[in-house]
């Protein structure tokens, strides 16, 4: 059996971290056993759905490298949904209904109060239809049908039917809810795994009845545990920190990705550079049911990791024009964004504000500055330097290399200083020590 996956969402909004998962997943699982992943706009909100956010989905899907083998909408397929409508209608199962959503609340409140489950009270094939009222259509489950699956997450999964009301599948405008037009969707395009979030699963249990209605096997389920912030609960910020976000805060998306594919799970989060490498690993057996915690902080310490092991090829054309690999090689172990790079580079090739020091500080770069231009600048200068620094003016450790780093670099840290000497010339350290000295 070829897999085939999907991802579904509503172009109501930009991706958010938690449906980035849920794309994510969808592709890994397909890619890994060969398959199809298909990305399915579902645009049947006419009034919210924007061509603004169908492209804005599909280019942040494209970053990731998450881009689908296939692309259908929903907006497109009205006459499959309503030919396959009719099809249930006629059998008897999707039927007319008539109440209105206060008299429906009213009636939940009745059967809480008597502590009965707040099941859908189907009505008798007689009961009157009220005059100039359009209805809204349910699908009927089969009570007589126990609804079990074997989830690869949540393991065996039951639900008896009795229990669960008849789902709404269109509204009295003649628009549609979710459940329907997804499973036929699914039956048409072949879909083999459906992969979603644990809020899904009494959905899935209305769903699998309909898949039979339809006289079509269901497909494989995985309802993962939901994605919450590191705090314990939803929040906000998981709402807002998606793709958008990472571009604008120059985060590698394999950063994210690398977080996404393994929070959740028994599998250590690591720093992995490709999308091949983090499917072949990807395995549902792995995941907990407990919630997947999100911290935002890992995605950073994932992406510093995973710039400090990127060769130039990779990077090279997103640095500026004169950037060499030796610049890179040098600078990449203290980056923790790519853009952080260009910051670096008048270190090693401009001008730097001489810093200012103290009355010692300042005798020690003096010094400094005529033991450098003796230096043999081809046999490790910097090590040489300090070496005849120490011996002449007695300072060690930090006492000796801060107003050192200071003075040469214009920055309290960074990378190691015998490459950024090196880098930077005797000229170019020359005159900074002067200037230091100086100031």
């Amino acid at each position: 059996m070829s897999v085939v996956t999907r991802f579904a969402p509503s172009p109501t909004g930009r991706l958010h971290v938690g449906n980035i998962r849920t794309a994510l997943h969808n592709f890994l699982f397909a890619r890994k056993h060969g398959g199809t992943f298909i990305l399915r706009i579902d645009d049947t909100d006419q009034e919210r759905s924007t061509a603004e956010f169908d492209q804005a989905i599909r280019d942040d899907l494209d970053w990731m490298g998450l881009t689908p083998d296939k692309l259908v909408r929903q907006s497109e397929r009205f006459d499959l949904y309503e030919r396959e409508f009719q099809r249930l209608k006629d059998a008897g199962r999707v039927y007319a209904c008539y109440e209105t959503p206060e008299e429906l609340d009213l009636r939940r409140k009745v059967l809480l109060g008597r502590s009965l489950p707040p099941v859908y009270e189907r009505k008798p094939a007689d009961a009157p239809v009220p005059e100039g009222r359009a209805p809204h259509w349910r699908f009927r489950l089969d009570h007589d049908a126990q609804i079990v699956f074997e989830d690869l997450i949540r393991g065996e999964q039951k639900f008896d039917p009795k229990l669960l009301s008849d789902p709404v599948v269109r509204r009295e405008d003649g628009s549609w809810l979710y459940l329907l037009p997804s499973v036929i969707d699914d039956v048409d395009l072949g879909i083999t795994h459906i992969v979603r979030g644990e809020d899904h699963v009494s959905n899935s249990a209305a769903q699998i009845q309909m898949f039979e209605a339809l006289g079509a096997k269901p497909p494989k389920f995985a309802h993962e545990a939901l994605l919450v912030a590191a705090e314990g609960k939803l929040s906000k910020r998981l709402g807002s920190y998606g793709a958008e976000h990472l571009r604008a805060e120059g985060v590698e998306p394999m950063a994210m990705l690398s977080v996404l594919a393994r929070i959740g799970t028994s599998q250590p989060v690591e720093a992995v550079a490709d999308l091949d490498q983090l499917a072949a690993g990807f395995d549902f057996a792995a995941f907990g049911r407990a919630p997947a915690h999100f911290d935002a902080k890992d995605v950073e310490l994932v992406n510093a990791r995973l710039l400090h092991a990127l060769d130039f090829a990779s990077v090279a054309e997103r640095l500026p024009d004169n950037a060499t690999e030796e610049d890179w090689l040098l600078l990449r172990s203290n980056l923790e964004r790519l853009a952080d790079f260009a910051d670096w580079l008048p270190v090693l090739h401009g001008e730097v504000e001489p810093p200012e020091l103290s009355h010692d500080e300042r005798l020690l770069v003096k010094d400094a500055a005529v033991a450098a231009e003796r230096l043999d600048w081809n046999a490790e200068p910097w090590k040489v330097l300090t070496s005849q620094l120490k011996e002449s003016s007695g300072r060690r450790g930090r006492e000796l290399f801060h107003p050192l780093r200071v003075a040469l670099t214009g920055r309290d840290s960074g990378p190691e200083m015998a490459g950024m000497v090196a880098r930077m010339g005797r000229d170019r350290a020359v005159r900074r020590l002067e200037a230091a000295a100086k100031r």
